[in-house]
């Protein structure tokens, strides 16, 4: 690196620096939104792959069908987390492969969020289990509420881009990519005032 490029770089440290320090609540922000899109990113590269990897396997045609809150339109059961058997250009469910797809692709995706929003974005030295322990409830209500949502919306996007537009296997991948997009999209609002009371509680 050049003289040049590293007195660019300095230059732009020191506007972002003073930035920081006239406006932090929106520095904060900013730093949580960057974190935030990096991570997206590496939740659409991972859950594809590891869907694709898991219907290669009996885990496809094993249905995850769990906590039925009422009924559909239609009169069928309404699950919580509801991935039926088959695959979904067959008009399956995804069934387990599926759901450990995207739960684990989370998991991943959440434990690095923890560890980069507290030390980079809030910089918080509070006690790291204490807030693991409360970032965990955060996650599982989170999940358990993303669930309940992609029953409004999972089924039609699949459907449009499979079968309607007719774009197949290509239309699956969109759809699964579009979906993990509205996930990290509600995760993104839910999650950036949880973190806030967390780590702001914790810190020095």
């Amino acid at each position: 690196m050049n003289k040049i490029e590293t007195k660019g770089i300095g230059k732009l440290l020191g506007i972002w620096h003073k930035f920081r320090e006239k406006h932090p609540g929106k520095a904060e922000f900013i730093v949580f939104f960057m974190l935030s899109n990096g991570i997206t990113v590496i939740q659409l590269i991972l859950m594809p792959l590891l869907k694709a990897l898991f219907e290669q396997t009996s885990l496809l045609n094993i249905p995850f069908q769990i906590g039925q809150v009422g009924h559909n339109l239609d009169g069928s059961p309404y699950f919580i987390f509801d991935y039926g058997a088959g695959g979904l250009e067959g008009g399956g469910g995804g069934g387990l492969a599926y759901f450990l797809a995207v739960q684990i692709t989370l998991a991943l995706a959440q434990v690095i969020n923890f560890f980069a929003q507290r030390n980079i974005t809030f910089k918080s030295t509070g006690n790291v289990w204490t807030a693991a322990g409360w970032y965990l409830i955060a996650y599982i209500l989170i999940t358990i509420g993303a669930a309940m949502l992609q029953g409004f919306y999972k089924a039609p996007i699949y459907e449009l881009l499979i079968n309607t537009w007719g774009l197949g296997k290509t239309g699956e991948t969109m759809a699964d990519l579009i979906s993990m997009l509205i996930n990290c999209a509600v995760s993104f609002w839910v999650y950036y005032p949880i973190l806030k009371i967390i780590f702001k509680q914790k810190k020095a």
